[in-house]
């Protein structure tokens, strides 16, 4: 048996069914007696629009009619009405289950003939252990949790909507009770309006801080700030950006924006250079710009190409205010420890193992200051352009023995070379005269610049070429052939790639005349008259 009553089958709701129709199931739970579900009379469809003679009639259709004890029986015939007032056997509705047995017939598949035959309907759920009355289809008893009224109005189960039915036998045993749907939903609810919230929230912040990047103006001190002094160190190389990432850590500015649009605005700032600054905190960006491109902010120490590095320890001592050979000392003690380069002290004859690597630049040299810190700032930039230029790799292809070797053919030509313009051709001089055929000057350089620097002295008169030979240096080129120990100034770059790329040439002398006029000659004969020329010049300048 089902469980609302009906038989085994799998055949549609009759409409002649009692448990059938719009009328609803309490209907047919009328008190006992009542001979049909639906009001005492049976209920025909009324078809709206036809008068009473059109509507339909059921009365004469014929349909099977059987006994109380399954035997089909005749009305016409037999005179019997088809609704018996008393049921005579073939069931008892008081029996040990107080429930309608299943139809033996099977035109009586739901066992209602007794009630519908006008009989009297026995009370068949008065008792403890009967069964409870029918239900609807796809109805289910209440359960603890269970909501009786879901989204729809209708009952909703607890758990999941669209699990399957649990066995009969499971029903009415209770379960533990569980949130219901409507409690559920909201909580749902409120999971989607703050999701939801939270992404307007972050569209709008994003969106603002868009704008303001986009549109609003950075922000920026007003004045030229507020008298504390503040010293700034730009690197090499840094652009308006990190420019303006170190005034704003030092307080100087309020933001890097407005520094870099403060810069794009002024044509002048396009080049600040690297170097020390003393500028003010809390200054507006325009103002830390105009005073940057300012002397009195620049607190740097400048290296001019060619100056020998006497003159470079005097200057770091003066910038420091330390006593004069501070800085040379701590030089000549401790260069092992300033991180030159392996082929830099090659020749066990070279006077300061740093000359020519403290490369001509602006350098941060602030009070405070280390010596030996700015010495290793010094040598760390020559390093980073010598790797540039790739000394090891063309000394042998020029006929050096070493980088060392390039590196002094660039200051020879640093000094010796008045003009620019003449370094290639200076460069081809030096190159010429370190031939082994070289006739002219026997290989021998006789550069009066070395001379001058062995003594530790810069000047046109270093005396005749007689006296000259006569020092014993390994610096005095008027005696030694070839090139010096090591270089004897730090050259500029322009010397450095004049020495790698020489100017093709036959000359083996040259003599500046004047001031903006340097003359070649490839014999003795020809530089002796130029010579002549250098020696008149100067007679003249001496009479004005």
């Amino acid at each position: 048996m089902t469980e609302y009553g009906r038989g085994p089958g799998t055949e549609p709701w009759h409409p002649e069914d009692p448990l059938y129709g719009d009328a609803g199931w309490g209907a047919q739970q009328a008190h006992a007696g009542q001979q049909y579900p639906y009001g005492g009379q049976p209920q025909h469809p009324q078809y709206e629009g036809w008068s009473q003679d059109q509507q339909p009639h059921y009365g004469n259709q014929q349909y099977p009619q059987y006994d109380g004890q399954g035997q089909h029986f005749d009305p016409q015939q037999t005179g019997q009405h088809p609704h018996p007032q008393q049921h005579q056997g073939g069931w008892d509705a008081t029996g040990t289950h107080g429930h309608v047995p299943y139809a033996a017939d099977p035109g009586d598949p739901y066992g209602q003939h007794p009630a519908a035959y006008g009989a009297e309907q026995p009370d068949l759920y008065g008792t403890e252990d009967a069964y409870p009355p029918p239900q609807p289809p796809g109805h289910r008893d209440p359960e603890p949790g269970w909501d009786p009224e879901g989204d729809d109005g209708h009952p909703v189960p607890p758990g999941d909507d669209d699990a399957p039915a649990e066995p009969a036998e499971r029903r009415g045993k209770g379960r533990k009770p569980v949130k219901s749907k409507k409690g559920r939903t909201g909580c749902a609810l409120m999971v989607v309006v703050l999701v939801f919230g939270g992404g307007l929230g972050g569209v709008a912040y994003f969106g603002y801080q868009f704008y303001k990047n986009r549109f609003a103006p950075a922000p920026d001190y007003a004045g030229s700030g507020n008298g504390e002094a503040v010293t700034v160190e730009i690197p090499k190389g840094a652009g308006g950006y990190a420019i303006g990432a170190k005034l704003k850590e030092a307080g100087v500015v309020q933001s890097v924006d407005a520094f870099v649009s403060a810069q794009s605005a002024n044509p002048k700032a396009k080049g600040l250079q690297d170097g020390v600054y003393t500028l003010q905190k809390h200054m507006s960006a325009a103002s830390a710009v105009a005073l940057m491109l300012s002397p009195k902010s620049r607190d740097n120490l400048v290296i001019p190409e060619g100056k020998r590095n006497l003159w470079v320890y005097e200057a770091i001592d003066t910038r420091l205010k330390l006593a004069k050979g501070t800085t040379a000392k701590i030089a000549k003690n401790d260069w092992k420890d300033l991180g030159l380069p392996s082929w830099a002290n090659s020749n066990k004859d070279v006077k300061d193992p740093l000359e020519g690597f403290l490369f001509p630049s602006s350098y941060a040299v602030a009070k405070g200051m280390k010596p030996k810190d700015v010495l290793k700032s010094m040598v760390e930039r020559s390093n980073e352009q010598y790797k540039q230029y790739d000394l090891a790799g063309k000394a042998q292809d020029l006929g050096l023995n070493s980088p060392l070797q390039v590196l002094t053919v660039a200051s020879l030509v640093q000094v010796e070379g008045k003009y620019k313009h003449d370094f290639g051709k200076v460069a081809r001089v030096v190159y010429n005269r370190l031939k082994p055929d070289n006739v002219e000057t026997a290989g021998r350089l006789e550069f009066d610049s070395t001379v001058n620097y062995l003594k530790g002295q810069s000047t046109l008169d270093v005396g005749s070429v007689a006296d000259l030979r006569k020092i014993a240096d390994p610096y005095n080129t008027y005696d030694i052939k070839g090139l010096p120990p090591g270089p004897i100034s730090n050259p500029g770059s322009e010397a450095i790639e004049s020495a790698l790329n020489p100017t093709p040439g036959p000359w083996y002398y040259f003599v500046s005349i004047n001031e903006n006029e340097t003359v070649f000659a490839v014999t003795n004969e020809e530089h002796n008259r130029n010579v002549e020329k250098y020696q008149e010049a100067r007679k003249q300048a001496g009479k004005q």
